[in-house]
């Protein structure tokens, strides 16, 4: 038979010292994480379209400059600023630092 074992007592969330942790992720770094987002998905749309009615045709459209250029330059950025909001960690004011230090 199989026994229920009751881990939420054990669980290191439930620790004290964790509960005053601040949150992983603040307001600046969502606003960057959508930022970003909305950056990639302009890149997206700057590859799209360039579609041939008629496959034996051949269509000069898909080697112009906002599919070789512009597109990889935006989605480059997109991944950038996806990676800097996801590593971003504001530093404490220096009067709550002074503050701690006087208490």
């Amino acid at each position: 038979m199989a026994t229920v074992v009751n881990t939420q007592k054990n669980s290191p969330l439930t620790n004290k010292k964790q509960g005053n942790r601040p949150p992983l992720f603040r307001k600046t770094n969502y606003i960057l994480m959508v930022i970003g987002a909305i950056v990639l998905i302009a890149g997206y749309m700057c590859l799209r379209g360039g579609a041939v009615s008629d496959p034996n045709t051949f269509d000069g459209e898909i080697f112009n400059t906002r599919r070789l250029v512009v597109a990889p330059i935006l989605m480059f950025a997109g991944l950038v600023i996806e990676v800097v909001a996801i590593m971003w960690h504001p530093r404490q004011k220096k009067e709550e630092n002074n503050e701690q230090a006087e208490a």
